[in-house]
């Protein structure tokens, strides 16, 4: 064999062995041990020291896991029974809907029925703790109103809404969404 031939032998069996001992790292960390000079005995202890070490970070990174995954299903199913809680609350709404869309009453028997079930909806919702917005009669605020135009008018104090065009509505402190509405803009006030 040429020695170009045995030289690359070498190499790849050095890279062999190392490629070995990386798998063998992966299932087992090396660790440099004299044991000429540590007793079996000494050695046989750590090595099963370090074994029921390894063993019970194994059974913790399982408990964990366990444990994650139980508590990820359980957030699910209480947000499954709080949204069917909620929902509950508006099924005889949707009946009464159903039972007006089949109505043949006049115009007028019709609003009527209407306004209950408007009625009944708001109910629900003050069940679950949703409150509309105030919003006629109110300073402007941009934390809860969204301005959809403003109209001058003298006889109105500035900044003052008017006219709710949609109703908003909060969670306790939460907006859940804001009021559409329409603001008064006095020249007048302005001047002053």
């Amino acid at each position: 064999m040429s020695r170009k031939t045995v030289e690359e032998q070498q190499v790849n069996t050095e890279d062999q062995q190392q490629a070995n001992g990386a798998e063998n790292a992966s299932a087992e960390p090396l660790v440099p041990v004299e044991t000429s000079n540590v007793p079996q005995e000494e050695y046989d202890r750590l090595k099963a020291e370090r074994d029921m070490l390894v063993d019970r970070f194994a059974r913790l990174q399982a408990e964990f896991e366990n444990y994650r995954k139980r508590e990820a299903r359980e957030r699910a199913e209480f947000r499954d029974f709080a949204t069917a809680s909620a929902v509950e609350q508006f099924l005889p709404v949707l009946d009464n809907f159903q039972l007006a869309l089949k109505s043949t009453g006049s115009a007028e028997q019709l609003r009527t029925g209407v306004e209950l079930i408007v009625r009944q909806m708001e109910e629900a919702l003050r069940a679950l703790n949703v409150q509309p917005v105030e919003t006629v009669g109110m300073e402007f605020n941009p934390h809860v109103h969204e301005a959809l135009e403003t109209v001058e008018r003298p006889d109105l104090p500035d900044h003052q809404v008017f006219e709710e065009v949609r109703r908003g509505y909060r969670m306790k402190e939460r907006l859940l969404r804001p009021a559409l509405v329409r603001v008064v803009s006095n020249p007048q006030q302005k001047e002053a």
